[in-house]
């Protein structure tokens, strides 16, 4: 896949660019559920296989002060967290779809 990149740009590979614009072309969406006890979760789903999920979620449980996990291919945050979740996605490059 980098090299379809590379051909199309004509950019070096060690850019990285392949990541930056498949992240841009996934759409994500966000929407919180409630679990057990009635606690809120956000969950963040859309994410394609094989894409490091663990590192963009502790990502957001520093930036929100919030525990969560990785769930296959979506992250779980503790509490409604709907507001913000989309701004810090952007920021680490992703789509986010407005609900």
């Amino acid at each position: 896949m980098a090299d379809d990149f590379s051909k199309v740009t004509g950019l070096p590979d060690d850019l990285g660019i392949e990541d930056d614009l498949r992240r841009s072309e996934e759409v994500l969406t966000v929407r919180t559920d409630t679990r057990r006890y009635g606690k809120a979760m956000t969950i963040i789903e859309g994410f394609e296989d094989g894409e490091d999920l663990r590192e963009l979620a502790s990502s957001l449980k520093r930036s929100l002060a919030c525990g969560g996990t990785v769930e296959g291919d979506t992250i779980e945050l503790q509490g409604n967290h709907v507001a913000r979740v989309p701004d810090l996605l952007r920021e680490h490059g992703y789509a986010v779809e407005e609900r």
